[in-house]
C-alpha cells in the first residue's frame, strides 16, 4: 500500500495523480489525498482512476476541504 498526498497541487493535482497510476504496481493499493473545493475533483479523479485501468475501491472526504480515494489495478 502506498500513500500519495497531492495537496499541495490544489486543483492541479491530475497529471501527477496519471503519472503515478501510470507507474503503480499492479495488485498494489494506492491511496490519494487531494484537496477539493467544490466536487467536481472527485468526479475528475474517479474517471481518471477508470479510464488508467484502475478500480475505485473507496473515496471518502477526510477533513473539511480534503479528500481520499483508494485504488487498485488488478
Amino acid at each position: 500500500m502506498k500513500r500519495y498526498d497531492l495537496r499541495h497541487l490544489k486543483n492541479d493535482f491530475e497529471p501527477r495523480m496519471k503519472e503515478i497510476l501510470e507507474s503503480h504496481p499492479a495488485g498494489e493499493v494506492g491511496i490519494f489525498l487531494f484537496e477539493v473545493g467544490d466536487f467536481t475533483p472527485v468526479q475528475r479523479s474517479a474517471d481518471l482512476v477508470k479510464e488508467s485501468g484502475y478500480e475505485l475501491q473507496n473515496s471518502l472526504k477526510f477533513n473539511e476541504v480534503d479528500w481520499t480515494i483508494v485504488v487498485k489495478k488488478s
